[in-house]
């Protein structure tokens, strides 16, 4: 499985989150605690936002701990907005094309689990796409197309409403095993995720408190390495984060609804 991390509040440098942390993105790399594999060295890759509405984009193939212009780039970049990524691959080469995050205009998007039967359902879900998403495709993952089909049932105008319909789309489980979606995107200004399980077991993810400097953070696995100081993301709730919390938008319908929300007054401290 992947490892996410992403991050909102005042402009920090990217290492604050990728690099620095007791369990940070970078750790998690070689020494993930919450995940079938502990080593996630199938490429990595970062989008943040500064002063344009597209993101900036920095992908490679290269395990993240190797590769020095990653921890260079985190330590002279600041950004308000990020999400990074580190990827455990289950569909599709280790290619630069096949590396989260991906992005379209100013959404950025990466995702985390796998859909057994996505050998199944890919031509019929590409085929269903507007020929100007269709000619976005560049790799060969389900996860580019679960963010090509989101832009395809109106991402960009109402998130809650793209989402239930893309898992309508991607189908129940099968045969081949659960569906298993933690999935993290942006479009600049807000920070939403979610997490789907078809058997009710869903890949991790987690919501700081108030971070010292009043952001928030958002990781696969606590990045103090303390849980007791992270909120998990409900399953099968779409969900906002921002620098005041984790605020549910939506049940989905294909699993159970939960109102579990972040405590805003609980700290998190990263180092």
């Amino acid at each position: 499985m992947c490892r996410i991390a992403a991050y909102t509040g005042p402009a920090i440098p990217l290492e604050n989150i990728v690099v620095r942390p007791n369990h940070s993105l970078l750790t998690q790399s070689q020494h993930a605690t919450e995940a079938k594999l502990a080593v996630n060295g199938d490429g990595f890759g970062i989008s943040w936002y500064g002063d344009n509405p597209e993101p900036g984009l920095y992908r490679d193939v290269l395990p993240a701990w190797a590769d020095d212009n990653l921890t260079n780039l985190c330590r002279m970049v600041r950004s308000h907005h990020f999400i990074a990524h580190i990827r455990a691959s289950t569909v599709g080469e280790t290619s630069r094309t096949n590396c989260h995050p991906f992005t379209y205009k100013n959404w950025s998007f990466c995702h985390n689990g796998q859909i057994p039967h996505f050998g199944a359902i890919k031509r019929r879900v590409m085929a269903a796409l507007p020929d100007h998403l269709f000619d976005l495709r560049r790799g060969t993952t389900d996860s580019e197309m679960i963010f090509l089909t989101l832009l395809h049932h109106g991402l960009e105008n109402d998130p809650a409403s793209a989402v239930q319909q893309t898992l309508a789309d991607i189908g129940p489980t099968t045969d081949q095993g659960p569906i298993k979606l933690t999935c993290v995107f942006s479009d600049g200004q807000t920070l939403y995720a979610f997490r789907h399980g078809s058997n009710g077991i869903s890949p991790t993810l987690y919501v700081s408190g108030v971070l010292d400097n009043g952001g928030r953070a958002l990781a696969s696995e606590p990045l103090c390495g303390v849980a007791s100081r992270w909120t998990a993301v409900p399953d099968d709730t779409l969900c906002t984060i921002t620098q005041a919390g984790l605020e549910p938008v939506m049940g989905l319908t294909l699993g159970k609804r939960t109102n579990d929300t972040a405590d805003p007054s609980r700290t998190a401290h990263l180092a």
